[in-house]
């Protein structure tokens, strides 16, 4: 359960979330939706902690791990969540295999047992015999479902996804949304996902719409 209460946060004199409170169930996959500049990323960033709001509270299972050390809280970090973005952010240098087992080798796991859970992934999401790829030699879908495969690597409580349809084709398009609900039918895996696209927002368990730093509706979909 990751509960978000009054966040508000300001960049300069533009305050871009104003008492922003969400609260997100375990397996429950919800999008969040509005015009640019509404504040989705940034609520998704302060949700993943991947920023600090200027008040307000960020809990998973009762916790503030806003209070945490910032050595304590990247490994929290590290352990708990996911992320897929728009544009993949995998290592250039590094092959599919590398960069998927990338978080449980800064966790500290073994090379050999990060290795073995990174080619169960890709086995999995059916890109075993592109490991010793680097993301130039794959394709556009190929390097966003490998974005998947490293967000799932350490058995994150929640992935958050910005957009992360926003750069692919329409069959690439649905093949990763399709992705999100099996993943979640597979592992109860929870998603928290900023997106412009209609169709993946309604598929979605509830749908938080986001206007000038609020939540101005929610659609329950279940």
């Amino acid at each position: 359960m990751i509960e978000i209460k009054n966040i508000n946060k300001s960049f300069g004199t533009l305050q871009v979330l104003r008492d922003v409170c969400v609260t997100i169930g375990d397996g429950e996959i919800v999008s969040i939706v509005g015009p640019s500049g509404a504040g989705k990323t940034t609520l998704l960033q302060i949700a993943g902690t991947l920023d600090k709001p200027d008040s307000g509270e960020v809990l998973y299972d009762g916790v503030n791990v806003l209070n945490l050390p910032e050595k304590k809280l990247s490994q929290f970090r590290n352990s708990n969540i996911g992320f897929v973005f728009q544009f993949h952010q995998l290592l250039p240098e590094f092959t599919a295999l590398e960069n998927v087992a990338m978080p449980a080798l800064i966790k500290g796991v073994k090379p050999s047992e990060a290795d073995k859970r990174a080619l169960e992934l890709l086995e999995y999401l059916g890109l075993a015999s592109r490991k010793d790829h680097k993301p130039m030699a794959l394709s556009g879908g190929e390097r966003q479902r490998i974005s998947v495969a490293r967000a799932l690597m350490n058995k994150p409580s929640v992935i958050f996804a910005d957009e992360p349809s926003g750069s692919l084709d329409s069959k690439n398009k649905e093949e990763l949304h399709n992705l999100f609900f099996d993943l979640r039918k597979e592992f109860n895996q929870t998603f928290v996902i900023v997106t412009h696209d209609e169709t993946l927002a309604y598929k979605c368990d509830r749908i938080l719409k986001m206007r000038d730093g609020v939540i101005e509706s929610e659609t329950n979909k279940q």
